[in-house]
């Protein structure tokens, strides 16, 4: 979906020599007249405006708006989490560090960009019903889409502010009085929750099976997103409903090449349930509707391609999950025993071996490491490739980076086209094997989980070299039977989760909903302090850190007569 650029203005009535009223009926050159949207035209181009919301980007007033709101939640799902460090060095976007670091205060601008950035959308999704109210010349079935759509956006946003920030205000299209300012100034005293299904409901029951253009939800779309709300929630049996249909529809298949998830030229496939669109070199100002979220996240040294900025690297205990053993199975236990042997501190004009025992595929997919191909630039060089090895580590980020022979904007090759999945169809079987796990049906669960693993094997989707040879000791294999024990089934998948979906913005959350956040994350914490100093000393907080905080600027704007609506969450 194009954004959509509207100018709004005030007019300055100067002084008029002409003896007649009737010179001035004029239509203001610079406003936007609400009559002028209240038609079909008008009303979908409100409705792509809100689509263009999905990256939360908007305009970039205040500092950093445009990383902070990515759809794919890098600083707060994989930097806040034991998957990523913010990478580059110490001094280059210090609110991220801070984030990083546990020292999370309402303060921090990142928080505000992400909380307006969704609420910007909410305020563009209410537009939609408000002006579709008025609008005359739809068809039913039209309308009824248009309702769907705007309402499957709408309970988007709202769970990305759920999921971010807990007790939030919902704001519908009842809500907003245009003769009262402070009529969105509502409490975040109720579980926003129950409001979020009803629009995901809606959607779901509404929309068709398919869409004619690529971007806009389908049934399955918003029936996927509804099992997340309530998977995040544990109502598994109302989840498993909705995602049993998903996958008897016929209409999605894991790709046979795991990384065709995350290449341009592959988007829109097979296995994606819903994307965020992304274009480029298409008049938009500023290639705004490329991936801007995530310029920072390439490597420091690209070389001819780019040089730079050196962010979200990935951690060393996530390269660690990577390992194998000798059946092709993961370490669920000990992989963090020993680091994966990397080139910290050696330069990449010194020798080097990469790591010989066996590894699953994956992580080359999710990794880039010295000695590996780096997608089509050439074999990764190491240290080159990276600002501050010392702070950052040795890893580069490599899923959603951009290939060379992907179209990226003209001047600025970091903002390319290739589309977030924000759902894809892996991710519906490991939410399936979840919910058997929970309900004691753990053959089941392993089907699902094998599914994801016999994807992985297989040859054709593994990094090559030059000559056409695997690039390393690839070895993965199935989950042999039966599974007997229900906290190994859990544990195996969530470990798939983690390794199916690394560098995707949603470890911290899926920790979250699990209940194990400060296990993890104190864990993590505890080994990464002797690798990384400014991790020494770092701490998840039970009870406090599960959320983030109200951003206070909001707080203070939510004032009426002189008292805030909005309170803060607990520990801040």
């Amino acid at each position: 979906m194009k954004k959509i650029a509207i100018l709004c203005s005030s007019l300055a009535l100067g002084i008029f020599s002409s003896c007649s009223d009737s010179f001035l009926d004029v239509q203001p050159k610079a406003a936007l007249n609400a009559d002028i949207l209240q038609n079909k035209v008008g009303v979908n181009a409100l409705l792509t405006g809100a689509y263009a919301l999905l990256d939360g980007w908007a305009t970039s007033e205040g500092a950093y708006r445009s990383y902070n709101v990515g759809a794919d939640n890098w600083v707060y799902g994989s930097v806040a989490s034991d998957d990523a460090y913010k990478g580059t060095n110490a001094g280059d976007q210090p609110p991220i560090s801070l984030i990083e670091t546990g020292n999370i205060a309402a303060d921090n601008i990142y928080f505000r960009g992400k909380w307006r950035g969704m609420y910007d959308g909410i305020a563009r999704t209410n537009d939609v019903l408000h002006t579709l109210a008025k609008v005359t010349d739809v068809t039913d079935a039209e309308r009824t889409q248009i309702i769907a759509e705007a309402r499957f956006l709408r309970g988007h946003y709202h769970f990305e502010l759920k999921k971010m920030f807990n007790m939030v205000p919902y704001i519908d299209e009842t809500v907003y009085d245009p003769n009262n300012l402070e009529s969105t100034k509502l409490p975040n005293t109720t579980d926003i929750y129950p409001k979020i299904e009803e629009d995901l409901k809606a959607a779901y029951e509404a929309l068709p099976a398919s869409q004619s253009q690529p971007g806009r939800p389908t049934k399955w779309a918003a029936g996927a997103m509804l099992a997340k709300v309530y998977l995040f929630q544990k109502k598994y049996g109302d989840a498993k409903t909705i995602l049993e249909a998903i996958v008897a529809s016929g209409k999605y298949r894991l790709v046979d090449k795991y990384h065709d998830n995350f290449q341009a030229s592959t988007n829109n496939n097979a296995e994606s349930v819903f994307e965020v669109q992304y274009s480029v070199n298409d008049g938009a100002a500023g290639g705004e509707n490329g991936n801007i979220g995530s310029t920072l996240n390439y490597p420091y040294g690209g070389g001819a391609f780019t040089t730079c900025c050196g962010f979200f690297q990935p951690s060393v205990n996530l390269a660690n999950a990577f390992k194998t053993d000798a059946n092709g199975l993961p370490l669920l236990d000990t992989f963090n025993e020993s680091d994966l042997p990397n080139d910290q501190g050696i330069e990449s004009t010194a020798p080097f071996t990469p790591y010989t025992g066996t590894l699953d595929p994956r992580l080359d997919w999710t990794v880039g490491r010295r000695g590996i191909p780096y997608l089509d630039w050439g074999i990764h060089p190491g240290k080159a490739y990276v600002r501050d090895q010392t702070y950052g580590g040795p890893y580069s980020p490599k899923k959603h980076v951009s290939h060379k022979s992907d179209p990226f904007f003209a001047s600025n090759n970091r903002l390319n086209a290739n589309n977030f999945r924000l759902i894809r169809y892996a991710q519906v079987l490991l939410w399936l094997a979840e919910i058997e796990v929970e309900s004691g049906s753990l053959e089941k669960a392993r089907g699902y989980v094998n599914q994801i693993r016999a994807r992985a094997a297989k040859p054709e989707g593994f990094v090559k070299n030059a000559d056409g040879t695997p690039a390393a000791n690839y070895l993965i294999k199935e989950y042999p039977g039966p599974w007997t024990d229900q906290a190994f089934a859990r544990k195996a998948v969530r470990f798939e989760e983690r390794l199916e979906l690394a560098m995707e913005g949603n470890r911290r959350f899926d920790l979250v909903r699990w209940g194990i956040a400060d296990v993890v994350m104190n864990s993590y914490y505890a080994v990464e302090g002797t690798k990384r100093a400014y991790l020494k000393g770092a701490q998840f907080i039970k009870g406090k850190h599960e959320y983030f905080p109200i951003p206070i600027q909001e707080i203070l704007n939510s004032q009426v007569g002189g008292k805030p609506t909005l309170t803060q969450n607990n520990g801040y």
